[in-house]
């Protein structure tokens, strides 16, 4: 292994580059990996992943190295959902001291609790808002059960694919709370309003084979042969498309499911084609085309996205 590729396994370089708790991060052919490892645990969900995944994601947007990204999961699970070890304090954040951030506590003096108070935010749609902003496309490889936090941190994912072996659940409503993760926004859009009640209201387990009838995944594969077939959907991205036009593809359509016309696309559509045919990306893609030749577009993320990006204004939880 060469010494480049040796320090790129594990974590990210940079100033705040340490060896991951909860999860692994390794890069290959300009494919980033993040694994969740904690597989002991079936990979359940901690404050500590939840941090470093976050973490991943911003490395991973930052490093023009990175063309795509696979998220799976060590051993037999993909994400058995949050770690129930703290007991009926679960999900009872007040008291949960590792929810405790520095940040102060929400309940006031007279017992009423400020609800846009910072501390309350739900860990779940920190990482799914992230992923949700993520410049490069993220595919999920689901390699067994994915419960709870460990389904709906899949839903801003733009592809999922699964093992045989998976089986699913939005199980909240059978542990006394609601669907988190942004999960009411994203599981609609992507199954359906009346899928997304159904397997939410019921809370119930359900097998690979429904969720691909469903929509929630795109196929179902053996589970040896299922991150092989995630990492050649990764590279065909990575070695094919231009990394500026596939981050701003990816923000147009995630975004573009918020508007409420579409003439809110096209004005935009028209920005971005007027920005995007002045670069050399565009200039070296139609040349390679007609030269028959694998392209080799000049254009990154980290410095030439075009004047029109970002073209919203990014909201805060605290609003």
């Amino acid at each position: 292994m060469s010494d480049r590729k040796a320090r790129r396994r594990g974590a990210p370089l940079g100033e705040d580059a340490r060896m991951y708790e909860t999860i692994g991060y390794d890069i290959d052919a300009r494919v980033l990996t993040i694994t969740l490892n904690r597989p002991e645990r079936l990979n359940a969900f901690t404050t500590t992943m939840c941090e470093e995944l976050i973490h991943a994601f911003d490395c991973a947007d930052a490093d023009d190295d990175v063309a795509a990204i696979i998220v799976t999961g060590a051993g037999r699970a993909f994400c058995a959902g949050a770690d129930l070890s703290a007991g009926s304090a679960t999900f009872d954040y007040a008291n949960r001291p590792d929810r405790q951030n520095g940040e102060g506590s929400p309940v006031r003096a007279d017992g009423s609790v400020d609800y846009a108070h910072p501390s309350i935010r739900d860990n779940g749609g920190r990482v799914s808002m992230r992923i949700y902003q993520s410049l490069k496309p993220v595919i999920g490889v689901i390699n067994g059960p994915a419960i709870g936090i460990g389904v709906t941190m899949t839903l801003p994912m733009d592809v999922r694919i699964a093992a045989d072996t998976a089986r699913f659940g939005f199980v909240f409503s059978r542990r006394g709370i609601v669907p988190e993760a942004a999960s009411s926004w994203f599981l609609p859009r992507v199954v359906g309003i009346s899928r997304a009640l159904e397997w939410c209201t019921s809370g119930r387990i359900f097998s690979a084979e429904e969720a691909k009838e469903g929509g929630l995944i795109r196929s179902i594969h053996p589970a040896e042969d299922l991150l092989g077939i995630g990492q050649a959907m990764a590279r065909e991205i990575a070695d094919n498309a231009a990394p500026v036009s596939v981050a701003l593809t990816r923000q147009m359509m995630w975004r573009g499911l918020s508007q409420a016309t579409p003439m809110e696309a096209h004005r935009l559509d028209s920005k971005l084609i007027y920005a995007r045919g002045r670069a050399a990306d565009a200039k070296e893609g139609v040349t390679a085309f007609l030269e028959k030749r694998p392209p080799h577009y000049p254009n990154t993320v980290g410095n030439d996205m075009p004047e029109p990006y970002p073209w919203w204004e990014e909201q805060s939880f605290t609003a």
